[in-house]
């Protein structure tokens, strides 16, 4: 009962937000000078009623005023851990976060780092060709597509004809017995299925959520586990989000133990970025952007956080095209599994100097891609230092002081992160006013500008840092284009009412990019093992540029209601221990299997 309240006070208040937008605020706005003058001796009352209304919407939007029993709308700041619960909680954070009480030593060992940076970067300065000071600004040439050996083309196209050609509902069923991913989906009672057949109704389910396509193509009335029933049955008790979540935890702690998939990174870097989806019935959860959904339709953004070993570690729907940037820590923070990324990078987008300090302060490294490093503003703490050419693009100063004066809140304010009690964005919006920070703001922002610079200064002088950046944002492009590919039915648009169905179908999509990245993991992997036996020189150089994002051999456009889940003989599932041990016979032709010439 209290999170149908907390709810519909939300709701309210969200469609207060769409009614002043998009109808009386633009209605006002339409209206010329003449037309209002004639209209007010008749809507005075009315006018007043507007009047009030418009104020209300503006201090609401900008966190002046906030909605009593709210969550999305209410104060941000009375979740924020304090009193015993803080006391309590706080020598857990703090070793956690690697930090002090007393801030002096922390920032005695930023500044160094910061101004031994700096020296660096000059020192190197005429030996790099690719960056020079131009009028006070830096200036960065644009990196040149990187070389690959020369026997990267053969070697990808040898992989690549060893994948077995399979239709997408096998690779589910396959995925699904290999992990036990039905083991995640309880009723929402709390109680286990005994269902006879239930990881195929799962893994029906997941098909028409992931493929966009509804539950008629996979219906089966002759298949128990397909019949319309036994869909609805599932669908309304078993598929929602904290199931989906956890197998999809599954999915991620089983592509670790595929040796491959080392070459590919530790998974300790991460991307976050956002797949946009036009969504053209009624709701209060989508926004207008011309750019992306045209001029007559509105739209959602799937924001999703992919590891370097190419797996999904979660994702949040955001209304319209907010700044991606505002929700990335929530999305970080609420990811399914794998262990916690260390460097978060982002492509050119909104971030600020709050950001980078939020982001720091909660134990990551925010590296986004800078588009333009001109604009880039270098920040430093020791006023008396001289660095030589970078003189001219680094005269402002970060205040240490402000740092020190809220580090307690500070302190407080990432605990409550990093444990959950309070939302990022929110908090962003809070931490600012009118686009001024507020003082626990610019504390933050201060914060924030030393590692801001930090990035700076090892993006300008580091090329493979760069690289790095741009590879793992490639990764990122690719796995929205497999997204798309998966989305097909409907047009590809998001025909959902609710947020909690587009949570639930987009957690599904998520789910399934899992599958295919963990399938081709599982068979890239036994595929330049037979190679490697076989006398080709693979090396790690190689196994890095391969990817597990290719599709060419997955039928997703199959006529499902008569080739899915027909009825065959199926494996039992593998142990736990074995099932990487795959057979051969599935992979590589000579031995009668289905895979490609």
């Amino acid at each position: 009962m209290r999170h149908l309240e907390t709810a519909t006070v939300d709701n309210a208040l969200d469609l207060l937000h769409a009614l002043m937008a998009t109808k009386l605020l633009a209605k006002a706005e339409r209206m010329g000078n003449d037309a209002k003058l004639k209209a007010l001796p008749q809507l005075r009352k009315a006018a007043y009623s507007f009047c009030v209304l418009e104020h209300l919407h503006r201090a609401l939007r900008q966190r002046d005023v906030f909605a009593k029993d709210g969550d999305r709308w209410g104060d941000p700041r009375t979740k924020l851990l304090a009193g015993e619960k803080w006391t309590a909680a706080e020598p857990k954070v703090l070793t956690a976060l690697g930090l002090e009480s007393e801030p002096a030593g922390h920032l005695a060992e930023l500044a160094s780092a910061l101004h031994a940076a700096y020296v660096q970067v000059a020192a190197g300065l005429p030996g790099n060709s690719a960056l020079e000071v131009v009028g006070g600004k830096l200036k960065l040439a644009k990196l040149g597509k990187a070389e690959e050996p020369k026997l990267m083309p053969p070697f990808r196209q040898l992989v690549t004809g060893m994948l077995p050609r399979v239709d997408f509902p096998e690779l589910l069923l396959e995925v699904a017995e290999l992990t036990g991913m039905a083991d995640s989906f309880t009723h929402i009672s709390g109680a286990d299925s005994g269902m006879e057949g239930f990881t195929t109704s799962l893994c029906a389910m997941l098909l028409s959520e992931a493929c966009n396509v509804g539950m008629t193509p996979v219906i089966k009335p002759d298949v128990p586990a397909l019949t319309r029933g036994r869909l609805v049955q599932v669908d309304q008790g078993y598929f929602r989000a904290e199931n989906i979540s956890a197998a999809n935890g599954r999915f991620i702690e089983a592509q670790t133990k595929i040796d491959v998939v080392r070459a590919w990174g530790g998974g300790l870097v991460a991307s976050a970025d956002g797949v946009r989806f036009t969504v053209p019935v009624q709701t209060l959860y989508a926004g207008s952007n011309p750019r992306y959904f045209g001029l007559r339709h509105k739209g959602a953004t799937w924001l999703n956080v992919v590891n370097d070993q190419v797996m999904g570690l979660g994702g949040l729907v955001v209304p319209g095209t907010l700044r991606d940037s505002l929700f990335m820590l929530d999305a970080i923070h609420a990811r399914d599994g794998g262990p916690k990324p260390e460097t978060v990078i982002t492509d050119t987008a909104s971030y600020s100097d709050i950001v980078f300090g939020l982001f720091a302060i909660c134990g990551y490294q925010f590296s986004p891609r800078i588009a333009d490093i001109s604009d880039a503003r270098l920040w430093r703490t020791n006023t008396a230092a001289d660095y030589g050419p970078l003189e001219p693009a680094s005269n402002h100063t970060i205040r240490l002081d402000r740092i020190r004066s809220h580090w307690g809140d500070m302190l407080r304010v990432a605990g409550s992160l990093t444990l959950g009690e309070v939302r990022g964005h929110d908090l962003i919006r809070m931490l600012s006013r009118d686009g001024k920070p507020t003082g626990l703001g610019d504390a933050f922002a201060h914060y924030g500008r030393i590692f801001k610079t930090l990035h700076l200064l090892q993006f300008v002088s580091d090329e493979g840092y760069r690289r790095m950046i741009g590879a793992q944002l490639n990764v990122t492009e690719a796995r929205h284009r497999l997204a798309r590919k998966i989305f097909f039915g409907q047009r590809g648009e998001l025909r959902q009412n609710y947020r909690e169905g587009m949570e639930d179908q987009l957690g599904a999509l998520g789910l399934a990019l899992n599958a295919v990245v963990l399938f081709n993991s599982l068979y890239i992997d036994a595929a330049v093992k037979q190679m490697a036996a076989d006398g080709f020189p693979v090396t790690d150089e190689l196994l890095a540029r391969l990817s597990p994002l290719q599709y060419d051999h997955i039928n997703f456009y199959l006529d499902t209601s008569r080739r899915l889940w027909a009825d065959r003989h199926r494996r039992g599932s593998p142990d736990s221990a074995a099932w990487t041990a795959v057979e051969l016979s599935h992979v590589f032709p000579e031995s009668g299997c289905r895979g490609l010439g």
